[in-house]
């Protein structure tokens, strides 16, 4: 009784019968490879197609390179002309202010002065000064130099006061020398100390509070 062949017990029968059947006829191996060539690559169409493949992922890579290159050299020159312009703006602006601030300093002085001596002298009796000493013996400033202060007389009150567009402690050391010295010479001792600075800084201004002198942001809040 002959029964019909399962393709699992055909494959086993070829398998078991195909080397003897390759031996017996080579032109049966040369129609095998025909046919599965069709199905399947050579291994030298593989490794060909593999070294296309890392060809192609080498120039990939090698483009890439090139353009993070680009980029990197682009990212350098913006950065190199960012920083000249910020540069180049910062000293515009460090002249400016500080340009400003030396207009500032006389204009402000001339305001003060100005204000001071526009007080009523015969409704306050009042009167301003502006005195400029020579020091002979360096008591200020450590050598023989010009002492400037400015002076409002009240009845018998003496205020002596020092204007600067910023004080540090060292200036307030200064002036406090400035006053002692002028006292000595005149014989006179001060009734008030005023510094009139819009920037005091903290150690300044607690040099200021030890020594006994009135500080002030604007001459406007002077009151005398």
């Amino acid at each position: 009784m002959t029964g019909l062949v399962t393709e699992e017990e055909l494959i086993r029968s070829i398998r078991g019968h195909l080397p003897q059947l390759l031996r017996g006829d080579p032109s049966l191996g040369d129609y095998i490879l025909s046919v599965t060539r069709e199905h399947f690559p050579t291994k030298v169409e593989t490794e060909d197609r593999f070294t296309r493949m890392l060809n192609e992922l080498a120039r990939d890579r090698e483009a890439q390179s090139h353009k993070w290159d680009e980029q990197k050299a682009e990212d350098k020159r913006r950065w190199e002309k960012s920083n000249r312009r910020f540069d180049a703006m910062n000293k515009h602006i460090d002249r400016s202010i500080g340009a400003l601030g030396s207009r500032w300093g006389i204009q402000s002085e001339r305001a003060f002065r100005d204000a001071l001596a526009a007080i009523p002298v015969e409704s306050f009796g009042v009167k301003v000064m502006n005195v400029n000493e020579f020091d002979d013996a360096g008591e200020v400033f450590g050598r023989p130099d010009q002492v400037e202060l400015d002076l409002i007389i009240k009845n018998d009150l003496l205020i002596l006061c020092e204007l600067k567009s910023s004080m540090s402690q060292s200036d307030m050391h200064t002036f406090e020398r400035k006053v002692r010295f002028y006292e000595r010479r005149h014989g006179k001792q001060a009734t008030r100390m005023i510094v009139v600075s819009p920037m005091i800084d903290d150690r300044a201004r607690r040099a200021g509070k030890a020594l006994g002198i009135e500080m002030y942001p604007d001459s406007l809040d002077v009151s005398v």
